[in-house]
């Protein structure tokens, strides 16, 4: 960003500039906070189907399909593709040097090979070279805190109700619309999906119920329930088991289900000692809170309760007052609750879903990223908006367990715990800043009619946006999903190009309208074509991860190329993408992957695009409102330009 546009923003107002001072005061205890690798394989990013997502199919379910083995890329095809995505980042001088690294990496003999050659053996060997390396590296050894910097939310379509009790009437329906679909899970009539001809492996549905993420002091697990009975229920910061069967195993009604909740709601006047809020806390710090809850008995037989639910609900209160529109205001609910004050204590936030029901209609879900990607949750979301269970002629089901209040003992020592977690989560809640809307232009349906890819499209409008502010272009990772590959998770996009930053370039110039539909159509192509590699596993990210993976697993030094600037700029991604195309009128968040960068996820629907942005506040570079305002000028001015040259 250039200092006379930053100076010209922040003389617009007093307040601004008490804003952006805060910004710059908080930034150490910001990054204190978040000690964390702005690498793209460091980061839990969200994995998408990119370009056939759109395309998405579906069959009645089949036998456990023989997928074939996620596969390993020629070291030449990666490092080329690497050296082009360094093109619009890196001066003339940084890529000569670059160049010469990776010529000596590629030598015969060279400890590129060697490593090559590894990775070969393990590929071999496995249905899926990468998956437990991903697994780890990833998710369970990131020890930054999951809230904000890695479980995204799930904004669903946003309700009005003006008691407590339609609140638990819809809570009531969406835990049995849930169980509908978990029946659905167990007796495999999930159908299975296909991106074109290709069939998707659908192990990760299995993953999501009933799965929790445990925390240790340098590496979490995983723990699996998924033959468990009961959901969890919060409110006030309270966890009461709720047993969703009575007797032989008949799945409660669902006015059944709402008299339960009416019963926990009764039970939990009062708030409760906000335990909830550990999972919150960097993964190091609840790791060692963790073992000393532990350590008592009843404790014990609390968290073994939580660990075990199929998934968690949480009954919340009023938000925080914020001068926020709805989508936004119920984005935050989702991805931190609003902070110590409001809703973050009642949230277990290790557990993989956890729909979120606030009082004010703002509903949605939170999850935890490492049992699966984004795409089994957005599904899960369609069914639950779009079907209903039918419970009308469902009878009640015999001798349904009463409720039961999980209690916690806490000394001393884990109240300081408590408190100085409930510091550090305000401190992120803080932080984050967040911009969500629906842009009303136009949606997929005229990109299409263009003959363009809706994907891509929306793609280049946020290299556009971003240049526009900042006037240069910026590392941009966009998640791709493998699932075609057994056990296959995501691989990134390097949207960023050359012929993006040709097309950034042209918009804003002075240039015929012939030029710049010609710099947007070979913009888009070249994004098409890299995620085209990047769904049938030839990127050159994940392939580079494995790399140097594999020179720490042999006890080799890393390799130069890993320490150069050049590996270092390209992989500070300032812009985290996704697409989560979803049905219903939804849309995912979540916060940006480097704190000087934003997040962007986004929605395609047929006349409309929802936008979920955010930013750090503590950096003054960045601002989620103002990505926001780019955003819809750029789509505008991408429309009118098409519009100008049809026919």
């Amino acid at each position: 960003m250039s200092g006379t546009f930053l100076a010209q923003r922040v003389g617009k107002t007093t307040a601004f500039i008490t804003q952006q001072s805060w910004r710059l005061q908080n930034t150490s205890v910001v990054s204190q906070l978040c000690q964390r690798s702005f690498l793209p394989f460091s980061y839990p990013c969200l994995s998408l189907l990119v370009q056939q997502s759109a395309q998405y199919t579906t069959a009645p379910p089949k036998p456990q399909l023989q997928l074939p083995r996620l596969p390993l890329p020629s070291l030449e095809s990666t490092l080329t593709k690497y050296m082009r995505s360094l093109r619009p980042l890196m001066n003339p001088d940084e890529l000569v040097s670059t160049e010469q690294m990776v010529k000596e990496f590629l030598k015969p003999e060279s400890t590129g090979q060697k490593l090559q050659k590894f990775l070969e053996e393990k590929c071999n060997s496995s249905d899926n070279w990468l998956a437990d390396w991903w697994l780890n590296t990833a998710y369970l050894e990131y020890r930054s805190p999951v809230v904000v910097w890695s479980s995204p939310g799930l904004v669903m379509p946003l309700q009005q109700w003006d008691t407590q009790q339609q609140q638990l009437k819809y809570a009531a329906r969406l835990i049995s619309d849930a169980m509908g679909f978990k029946k659905l899970l167990d007796e495999g009539r999930l159908p299975q999906e296909y991106a074109g001809p290709d069939p998707l492996d659908m192990r990760q549905y299995q993953d999501v119920l009933g799965t929790c993420r445990i925390p240790g002091v340098s590496h979490d697990t995983l723990q699996f329930h998924p033959s468990s009975e009961h959901v969890l229920v919060a409110h006030r910061g309270h966890f009461f088991t709720l047993k969703t069967y009575g007797r032989h195993k008949k799945l409660l009604s669902e006015p059944q289900i709402y008299e339960q909740l009416c019963k926990i709601v009764e039970a939990s006047q009062k708030e409760a000692a906000p335990v909830g809020i550990l999972t919150t806390e960097n993964r190091n710090v609840w790791g060692k809170a963790y073992n000393k809850l532990r350590k008592d008995k009843q404790n014990r037989r609390s968290l073994d309760a939580i660990h075990s639910a199929l998934f968690v609900v949480c009954l919340d209160g009023p938000g925080a007052p914020l001068e926020l529109n709805q989508q936004t205001a119920a984005a935050l609910q989702c991805v931190h609750g609003g902070g110590a004050a409001y809703n973050s204590a009642n949230r277990w936030f290790d557990k993989c879903i956890q729909f979120v029901v606030g009082c004010e209609g703002n509903v949605g879900i939170t999850y935890e990223h490492s049992p699966a990607e984004g795409v089994p949750v957005a599904r899960m979301m369609d069914y639950l908006v779009q079907h209903r269970t039918d419970d009308g002629g469902r009878l009640p089901a015999l001798d349904p367990a009463e409720p039961e209040r999980l209690a916690f003992r806490l000394d001393d020592e884990l109240r300081h715990e408590l408190a100085r977690a409930q510091e550090d989560l305000d401190m992120m809640v803080q932080d984050l800043d967040m911009a969500c809307f629906t842009y009303p232009g136009y949606g997929k349906k005229f990109i299409k009619s263009q003959r363009m890819s809706p994907d891509s499209y929306i793609q280049m409008a946020i290299q556009l946006a971003y240049y526009r502010i900042h006037g240069e272009p910026a590392a941009t990772y966009e998640s791709a999903a493998t699932r075609k590959f057994s056990r296959g998770r995501t691989e990134t996009i390097r949207s960023c190009s050359a012929e993006s930053l040709a097309f950034c370039r042209a918009m804003l110039d002075s240039v015929p309208d012939a030029h710049k539909v010609e710099a947007l159509r070979n913009a888009i192509n070249a994004h098409k074509e890299y995620a085209k590699e990047a769904v049938n596993g030839h990127g050159c990210d994940r392939h580079m991860l494995g790399l140097k993976l594999a020179a720490i697993e042999t006890g080799a030094d890393v390799p130069d190329l890993f320490m150069d600037n050049s590996w270092a700029r390209s992989t500070h991604m300032k812009l985290s993408t996704s697409q989560v195309p979803v049905v219903a009128d939804a849309f995912m968040c979540y916060g940006p992957l480097v704190p000087d960068g934003y997040g962007c996820c986004y929605n395609p629907r047929d006349t409309q695009i929802n936008f979920g942005t955010s930013a750090c506040n503590s950096s003054p570079a960045t601002v989620a409102a103002d990505f926001k305002t780019a955003l819809e000028n750029t789509l505008n001015d991408m429309f009118n330009l098409l519009q100008r040259n049809s026919g």
